[in-house]
């Protein structure tokens, strides 16, 4: 009995270390590959994904690194407003970056603005990349007048800038729903906005790339099979599309973030109760030249920092991805 149980109980070790073995070899092959080589040959882009990476970290830790909930309006008092900056004649602790009219903590303010503006920009970029991608796929798989539709469509909305597209469609929920949406609903109609208006990108570029590779071995071997078509589509057609994606949905997401601060800052994105990046600008823009400059600099210097290092993150990628320039 007792030498019957001895190889069960060997068992998780070995998954253990079949699992460790595995991980470390995929650790392994990443550091190893050439993408990672050109990322640690860059110092621009290391200090691009440090700096993009800390702003995702002090949005996820703002409850914790805040001085006060600035959605909390118990927690605001007005004769904390207007306060300067920590290190100027009139600054006063905790405020670091000062107060706003509302005696708002400007760090507070836009470390919980980052999680809107991050929060709408990433759920755009899904939003956008979901539909655009399974557009592209259908487009490009079948053809016909079922890719003539998706891409005449396209081309219509291509004719439209990407702003003015989230504004009518922001404009037409709102003047639907008026004064009934709150601001989680304010929110979901932003995301919904923007990405509405980035999927084109998407399904130009994967329908392009499917329509080279439907026509290689592998798919007509699947096809052989029996293999249904959204199996082959997305098991093995969708794979070998990835690296432009991945360079679309990084740069797409400044850009997403970006239109919501455009949006926010002409009064048609989030409200002042639950401000983002472009709310804050717009309310600290009233206040420049009555001396508060503090109130619309630091968000605005926030705003910039971040578009600046996804914007380089993505630039790096696409030249990564790029096989002609290994």
């Amino acid at each position: 009995m007792t030498e019957a149980l001895v190889p069960h109980s060997a068992e998780p070790d070995a998954v253990s270390a079949h699992t460790g073995s595995a991980t470390a070899h995929l650790f392994g092959r990443i550091v190893g590959s050439d993408i990672f080589y050109s990322f640690r040959r860059s110092r621009l882009t290391m200090v691009a994904a440090a700096i993009t990476v800390l702003f995702f970290l002090l949005a996820i830790l703002a409850p914790f690194l805040a001085v006060q909930n600035p959605f909390d309006p118990a927690q605001l008092q007005l004769m904390n407003s207007r306060i300067s900056p920590l290190w100027t004649a009139d600054g006063q602790s905790p405020f670091l970056l000062g107060t706003d009219e509302q005696g708002r903590d400007v760090f507070s303010a836009i470390l919980y603005g980052l999680r809107i503006s991050l929060t709408v920009g990433v759920l755009g970029v899904l939003l956008a990349g979901t539909l655009g991608i399974s557009l592209g796929l259908i487009a490009g798989y079948f053809g016909g007048a079922v890719d003539g539709l998706i891409m005449r469509i396209a081309d219509v909305q291509l004719t439209f800038p990407a702003i003015l597209t989230a504004l009518l469609i922001n404009g037409v929920v709102k003047s639907v729903f008026g004064n009934r949406l709150d601001a989680m609903s304010t929110l979901a109609v932003l995301v919904f906005a923007i990405g509405l208006s980035f999927w084109v990108q998407y399904a130009r570029t994967v329908r392009g790339s499917v329509m080279v590779e439907k026509n290689k071995d592998y798919v007509a071997a699947a096809q052989l099979i029996g293999l249904p078509a959204h199996v082959i589509m997305i098991r093995h057609v969708l794979p070998n599309t990835m690296g432009p994606i991945l360079v679309i949905a990084t740069i797409n997401l400044a850009l997403a973030i970006i239109t919501e601060a455009t949006l926010s800052f002409l009064g048609s994105g989030m409200p002042d109760t639950m401000p983002s990046l472009g709310t804050l600008i717009r309310i600290g823009n009233n206040y420049l030249f009555s001396g508060e400059w503090w109130v619309v600099a630091f968000p605005g210097f926030a705003l910039a920092a971040l578009i600046l290092s996804i914007n380089l993150l993505g630039d790096w990628l696409r030249d990564a991805l790029n096989p002609k320039l290994r």
